[in-house]
């Protein structure tokens, strides 16, 4: 009413003056106008009772948190609560920062938070060609197949059938270190060797074909165009998501880059599916994720089904091991007390005389399974887990959350909860030890949490062990290990460190020229 009120007084006000006067007050009225409405809007457009930071007028708590989002989002939960609301732009966002909290919210509502919420960047402008992810997808019939199709291709009896994969992947990895750092005499940036290995390892597991080269054409395309793509899944970065008025900004850089990142990865995705066409025609195609669906006759997944898992297999392996892999060899450079643990725990096993550890161990060495998972703790990936979106009310401590809500796990702040951990900013393996059934939120939770996650961390622990039983990792440059100041992009959805220099020194070098050399690879 007060708005309206407002409205009719100031219309009478310029109808009282002359007509050029009129246009000038016109032209200068309408932008304040404008923000006043909206402020109305974005007021009533809050979920009732529940507390949070008010923000700024149109654009809420965006300028707050566009940098390192889900620390802030931690140090506003010691203010507001383990469930607060803010306001990106318009739109009210409920965010969960606690272990307790996102028990009872995700766990306890996991169809009601099935879904995924639509932002206009990444599923209007980026993914209407090839289509999303299964991660990005909304809830729908579709998207029941395909979770389906990927879990039977993920699930424990699968992941054991991919051995002979991770077996040559990670021990073309280890070759690369040695080689390019020639014996460890020479500091090295590990970082196009650990992006090698995730894009071979997602190639291979998906398509059956490796990517067994850093100097081809095709990896510096797919690691550029995902590096960028990823960007684009930031829930921060892209403005236009939440102020519809820059969507009208003829320069608008920021969809023209994704419209050129969307048609870049179609030209390989496509190039990619016909090759895998043409084999399974020919009778030459090797087992793979993408071959086992295509020929699951109960399957029946579309053509633009089929594409959702290999966009799902691609990004998946790129975000999760590359970055992983990225902090953990950075930490242990710093770390020669942890290095010197593991490998003892290794040598109880194999010794140093069989620097690549036996592919077929699944998860056997305690240490090495502790260290993976404080990795994924401490350097949590996403930091905030994707979106998801309500398709139904949600109570949550008497306060009703309507169905269309959006909700945001702080996966970060879930895994530095100090109501879980007496220590959560120290990076300590043995924490799992002690409490061995500790929640961890790296791969979300619930109905929508990361289907890969049985495949990612028997990838990450063959790694684990083979890179540790085969070097002693020494710092060549100075590298900030801490998983908050140093992230490399702060707005980026995915967490990655600055660059740096590693030595990797053979623990023993004729034991190691040896087990390269002569390598068979292990069938599971």
């Amino acid at each position: 009413m007060a708005i309206q009120e407002l409205f009719d007084a100031l219309q009478e006000r310029v109808m009282q003056q002359s007509g050029y006067h009129r246009l000038i007050t016109g032209v200068l009225l309408l932008p304040i106008l404008y923000v006043i409405i909206n402020e109305f809007i974005r007021s009533k457009s809050r979920i009732g009772r529940l507390n949070g930071p008010k923000g700024l007028p149109l654009i809420g708590n965006l300028y707050q948190i566009r940098v390192n989002a889900a620390e802030q989002y931690r140090q506003w939960s010691k203010k507001y609560g383990a469930v607060y609301q803010i306001q990106l732009g318009n739109v009210p966002v409920v965010v969960v920062n606690t272990a307790e909290a996102a028990k009872v919210i995700f766990g306890n509502n996991s169809q009601a938070l099935a879904s995924r919420p639509e932002f206009y960047t990444f599923h209007k402008v980026l993914s209407n060609t090839a289509g999303t992810t299964i991660g990005t997808s909304p809830y729908s019939d579709s998207l029941k197949r395909r979770r389906k199709g990927a879990a039977s291709a993920l699930n424990r009896p699968s992941v054991q059938t991919y051995v002979s994969h991770l077996d040559i992947e990670s021990k073309d990895f280890i070759k690369e270190l040695y080689d390019y750092g020639k014996g460890g005499s020479l500091g090295v940036d590990p970082m196009p060797m650990i992006q090698r290995l995730s894009l071979s390892l997602s190639l291979t597991l998906n398509w059956g074909i490796r990517m067994d080269s850093q100097k081809s054409e095709l990896f510096h395309e797919i690691t550029h165009v995902e590096e960028e793509i990823s960007r684009f899944r930031s829930t921060t970065g892209n403005l236009q998501d939440y102020i519809p008025l820059l969507r009208l900004n003829p320069f608008n850089f920021g969809s023209a880059k994704a419209r050129e990142m969307r048609d870049r990865r179609d030209v390989y995705l496509t190039a990619l599916n016909k090759g895998l066409d043409d084999r399974i025609a020919n009778g030459t195609h090797k087992p793979c994720i993408q071959a086992n669906v295509i020929l699951d006759k109960e399957a029946k997944l579309s053509k633009d089904e089929l594409i959702s898992i290999s966009l799902t297999m691609l990004s998946g392996g790129l975000d999760t091991i590359t970055t992983l892999v990225a902090w953990s060899i950075g930490l242990l450079a710093q770390r020669p007390d942890i290095q010197d643990k593991a490998h003892k725990a290794i040598e109880e096993f194999y010794g140093t005389k069989q620097p690549l550890c036996d592919a077929l161990d699944d998860q056997k060495c305690k240490y090495i399974v502790a260290l993976v998972r404080e990795c994924l703790r401490y350097y949590t990936v996403l930091r905030l887990a994707l979106p998801r979106a309500s398709i139904k009310d949600i109570e949550y401590k008497g306060i009703r959350i309507p169905k269309g809500s959006i909700f945001f796990l702080n996966a970060w702040a879930c895994n530095m909860d100090d109501n879980v951990w007496d220590d959560p900013e120290v990076f300590r393996p043995e924490r799992w030890f002690e409490q061995d059934d500790a929640p961890i939120f790296t791969y979300g939770m619930g109905y929508r949490m990361c289907a890969g996650s049985l495949l990612a961390n028997r990838e990450l622990y063959l790694i684990f062990m083979r890179l540790i039983n085969s070097f002693k990792i020494e710092k060549e440059t100075e590298f900030d290990a801490h998983p908050v100041s140093g992230n490399m992009d702060p707005t980026s959805l995915v967490a990655m460190p600055k660059k740096y220099y590693a030595r990797f020194v053979p623990r023993d070098d004729a034991a190691l020229r040896r087990a390269l050399r002569e390598f068979v690879v292990v069938e599971a």
